[in-house]
């Protein structure tokens, strides 16, 4: 098998226009295309991070709780790539976010950090 990327990410939000607005108006993703599955009572919302990858926001009625930590089981994290952290952290508290402090991979010398999206899942930017 031979990748050539990774085409999308899905999630599914438990409050749709919370998330539509989180990802949107303060991650400043593009929407490309929105759509409402009334025989599922449900919304998809496909975002575009860059050229090659999208998020999938999905809408469901009652969704189940999961894990959300870093190091729970399962997918651990979706990371964004930024040129300046320092400059994204400060954007991203404008916005009331919580943002761990930021931290060095010893194995890169990279700055990251954490904060959550509106159901708290874990989302990572990385300074590239």
């Amino acid at each position: 098998m031979k990748t050539s990327g990774i085409h999308h990410v899905a999630i599914i939000c438990s409050d749709y226009e919370r998330s539509k607005r989180f990802y949107v108006d303060v991650l400043g993703l593009a929407i490309i295309k929105e759509i409402f599955r009334a025989e599922r009572n449900s919304y998809k919302l496909d975002l575009r991070i860059n050229d090659h990858t999208q998020i999938e926001l999905f809408s469901f009625p009652h969704p189940p709780q999961r894990l959300s930590n870093p190091e729970a089981c399962g997918l651990r994290h979706l990371a964004f790539g930024v040129e300046d952290i320092e400059e994204t952290v400060a954007y991203l508290k404008l916005h009331n976010l919580e943002i761990e402090n930021i931290r060095v991979d010893e194995i890169t010398g990279k700055k990251f950090t954490f904060f959550p999206d509106p159901d708290n899942l874990p989302l990572e930017i990385y300074q590239v």
